[in-house]
């Protein structure tokens, strides 16, 4: 395989590159192979429906079994807080 330098790009390019390549989890190396994969094989990219579908179902593998409270859960525990500061109902105890 051949190697590609390319030089003088603008600082503000480089870093939504890094940015980009991290949001979709690949060093940036290989988020430039694969920008230009796509768009000079004329591949159409992923749909954004689907690269979001993707990074959820990684998120929901990686945050799995931590016990976090349901949103039930924390929506009570907001209504009592506010309760709690509306009624003074701490100050009384």
């Amino acid at each position: 395989m051949a190697t590609l330098t390319v030089r003088n790009l603008d600082d503000d390019i480089v870093r939504r590159l890094r940015i980009r390549a991290a949001e979709r989890g690949r060093s940036a190396e290989a988020e430039h192979r694969e920008i230009l994969r796509a768009a000079l094989m004329g591949d159409e990219p992923q749909s954004t429906r689907q690269q979001a579908a993707a990074r959820l179902a990684e998120f929901r593998r990686r945050t799995s079994g931590r016990g976090s409270p349901s949103s039930g859960e924390l929506l009570e525990q907001s209504r009592a807080a506010r309760m709690e500061a509306l009624t003074g109902a701490d100050e009384a105890s």
